[in-house]
């Protein structure tokens, strides 16, 4: 499915600019109409790539609504969609097909483009349509940041399962697919200790607001570390720690906390974001920023991709050391590199996560329907 023509680098100004969305627009079905009969998903064989449970780790709906799928998306709006290049040593034939989340089935779309290698290429593009129905002109850097969260979901689920090390592209040079991920069959290899449990990916939330109370250091630590490593150099990360010490840190060279800037960040921080006050009391914010006032296009989806893909990979990290995290990924006159006393217009910052140790009690269990909470990401 071509996308609609976008000037990328004039719709990211506009995004970061003042102007306020317009009323809402009717989003449009919540699944791309594949065309075909759904298949089901067969169970995998000896040494074949599950391709079941990977998608039902990563991109199925929990509910009908959809409401409940493991990667978080802008006002819950998942506007990724997702097409899979079956080659051998899968449960399917070889093929191209479509993936319906809400039905976990798929829709066969035609022959295998040439020879596939073994395992599935899933390839990620998205229907902008049902982010902008909410989220107006500030929506594409939005359905961006999505599609890195949509590949981190990949990207874990393929660790949980032990599958091949994923083969990852975030490249940023073309419009569709806007992302893929080429995933092998496992070789046997034993499970990482350090790879997150299929349970865990399936139990993981946004928490909504408010996230009280300041993780201690170590654990901002090893969040930063997470998300610097995946961010592969795109961007600078920090972490604005609220009290008893308002400061931003950053990583020094040797992997320890460093101070980058004294004095307390999070009330501007709530202003740009959208004035999502709630940030002004949250207990640390991870925040990376970048992506220059003058870059082009591909510098732009590379960066969103990739700040997607490191905050979806920080966002379990957090979670599986105690901290409850919300991404938070509509910013405007964020320019954090100026406010740090550099030029100005080229360090904005592109994506964040807010992180507490003290939470609402029903933060993962219920309220996951509440449109006034915005489940899953909460990025107006």
């Amino acid at each position: 499915m071509d996308l609609p023509p976008v000037d990328l680098v004039a719709a990211l100004a506009r995004a970061r600019s003042r102007e306020q969305p317009g009323p809402d627009t009717p989003a449009g079905p919540a699944v791309r109409a594949w065309p075909g009969p759904p298949r089901h998903l067969p169970e995998a064989g000896p040494g074949e790539l599950d391709l079941g449970r990977l998608l039902r780790l990563s991109l199925a709906a929990a509910d009908r609504a959809g409401r409940l799928r493991p990667t978080p998306s802008a006002g819950a709006l998942h506007p990724v969609d997702a097409q899979l290049v079956v080659g051998g040593r899968c449960p399917l034939p070889p093929g191209r097909y479509g993936y319906d989340p809400l039905r976990h089935r798929v829709h066969r779309l035609g022959p295998e483009p040439g020879a596939a290698l073994p395992g599935a290429r899933i390839e990620l593009s998205v229907t902008p349509r049902r982010t902008i129905s909410h989220y107006g002109h500030r929506a594409w850097p939005l359905m961006l940041l999505d599609t890195g969260h949509a590949a981190a979901a990949l990207w874990l689920a393929a660790r949980a399962l032990s599958a091949g090390p994923p083969t990852l592209l975030l490249d940023g040079t073309d419009d569709e697919p806007l992302a893929a991920l080429h995933i092998a069959p496992s070789e046997g290899t034993r499970r990482d200790a350090q790879a997150p449990t299929p349970r865990e990916l399936l139990a993981r939330r946004s928490a909504p607001p408010p996230l009280r109370g300041t993780p201690p250091r170590e654990e901002l630590r090893a969040v930063l570390t997470t998300a610097t490593e995946a961010g592969a150099g795109e961007l600078a990360w920090c972490v604005a720690v609220g009290a008893p010490r308002p400061e931003l840190v950053e990583l020094a060279p040797d992997g320890t906390l460093r101070r980058l800037a004294s004095g307390e960040a999070r009330p501007t921080l709530a202003a740009w974001a959208a004035g999502q006050a709630w940030l002004a009391d949250a207990g640390a914010v991870l925040l990376g920023y970048g992506c220059p006032r003058d870059a082009e296009a591909p510098r732009i989806r590379r960066a969103h991709l990739r700040a997607g893909f490191a905050v979806g990979l920080a966002h379990v990290a957090a979670s599986r050391r105690g901290v409850a995290g919300r991404p938070v990924g509509s910013w405007q006159q964020a320019d954090l590199g100026a406010a740090l006393g550099g030029a100005p217009g080229r360090g904005w910052i592109v994506h964040g996560l807010a992180l507490g140790t003290i939470h609402s009690a029903h933060s993962t269990h219920s309220d996951h329907s509440a449109r006034s909470v915005q489940s899953e990401e909460e990025t107006s």
